[in-house]
Parts: C-alpha cells; sequence; structure tokens
C-alpha cells in the first residue's frame, strides 16, 4: 500500500534527484551531498525522510553508512500507478498524452 510518507517524500524535489542518483547505485551521504548546495547534515535528513517512506534503505559498510533504492517500494508505486496510466491511455490515447517528466524532468542547477 502507498501511504501518505511516500508522497511527502516524492513531494520534494532534492528527495527526487536524490532518488535519481542513486540509480546508479548505492552512495553515502557524504558522495550525495557533493551533487547539492547543501549540507551533509541537510542530506541526511532527506534521506531520512525517503529512509521513512521505504524508499531507500542504508547499509553499513565499515564507517560507513550508504544508501541505496528500495526496490520493493518501486514495485509497489508501479503496481498503484498502472491503473492510473491505462486509465490515462484509454481515455486520452496515445496522441493527446503529454509526457510525464517523472523524476528525470528535474532542473539541474
Amino acid at each position: 500500500m502507498i501511504g501518505n510518507r511516500t508522497f511527502f517524500a516524492l513531494a520534494n524535489p532534492v528527495r527526487r534527484k536524490l532518488l535519481e542518483l542513486l540509480i546508479q547505485g548505492p552512495r553515502s551521504p557524504g558522495d550525495l551531498a557533493r551533487e547539492f548546495r547543501l549540507s551533509r547534515s541537510a542530506v541526511s535528513e532527506h534521506l531520512g525522510v525517503l529512509r521513512r517512506a521505504d524508499l531507500v534503505q542504508d547499509r553499513q559498510t565499515g564507517r560507513e553508512r550508504r544508501y541505496e533504492l528500495s526496490s520493493q517500494s518501486f514495485q509497489r508505486l508501479d503496481a498503484w500507478f498502472g491503473p492510473l496510466q491505462r486509465y490515462r491511455s484509454e481515455r486520452l490515447g496515445e496522441e493527446h498524452r503529454e509526457p510525464h517528466p517523472g523524476v528525470s524532468g528535474i532542473r539541474r542547477s
């Protein structure tokens, strides 16, 4: 079931960008922070929101914590969005569909 925490987490462009970066594989908060004009602690707070929404999971490797995408959550998101996408396709037809920006629609600064 997709809950409010998931939508709250996805509502923030920084968190969407973090998810986009984690598509490439596990990364540390410090490594992710270098991609933003944010402190490591601010990025860690965003990662905490994503973790509580079950969109990412963290693993301790030695002294370093690394974050990665949680595949089960994205399977649930796909299951939730699937009927909506089918409805849109059936009602609007392919010729009237607007492209959906998804996480890749975030502007890079």
